[in-house]
C-alpha cells in the first residue's frame, strides 16, 4: 500500500511566505496548500485532509493563536508550527505551552523547519 504524501497548510497573510514555502516543502517531500487567512483555511476543502499547519502568529481577522485554540475542538491533535517576526520569548513559551510543536522566528532556516516538521509528523 502506498502512503499518501503529507499535506501541509501554510497560513500567512504575507504573499512572499505563501510563494516561497511551497517550493521548500516540496523539496522536503510534502504537498502543501497556502491560505492568506485562517478564515480561508477553515472554509476550504483542504481543512479535513491537512496533516500539519505552518501558521503565522499575527494576521488580520482570526490570529494564529486564536486558530490554534479553535482547532483544539475542531481538529484535536492537528500539529501546529508557528512562524513569526516577533522576537518575544514569552509569546513563544505560551504558544508551546498551548500545544504548538514549534515557534520559528522569521527568517528561519531550512533545517529548523525540517526539524519542526519531523517533530510534528514523526511517522512521515
Amino acid at each position: 500500500m502506498t502512503r499518501r504524501q503529507a499535506l501541509i497548510a501554510v497560513i500567512d497573510d504575507d504573499p512572499s511566505v505563501r510563494e516561497s514555502l511551497p517550493a521548500l516543502l516540496a523539496e522536503f517531500g510534502f504537498a502543501s496548500r497556502t491560505f492568506s487567512s485562517a478564515e480561508e483555511f477553515l472554509t476550504s476543502s483542504d481543512f479535513s485532509p491537512t496533516d500539519c499547519l505552518i501558521l503565522d502568529v499575527t494576521m488580520p481577522g482570526i490570529s494564529g493563536p486564536d486558530l490554534q485554540r479553535r482547532l483544539k475542538t475542531l481538529r484535536p491533535g492537528l500539529p501546529v508550527i508557528f512562524i513569526t517576526a516577533q522576537k518575544d520569548a514569552r509569546l513563544r513559551a505560551r504558544l508551546l505551552h498551548e500545544g504548538a510543536v514549534d515557534c520559528l522566528l522569521k527568517p528561519f532556516s531550512d533545517v529548523a523547519l525540517l526539524d519542526a516538521l519531523g517533530a510534528a509528523l514523526p511517522d512521515r
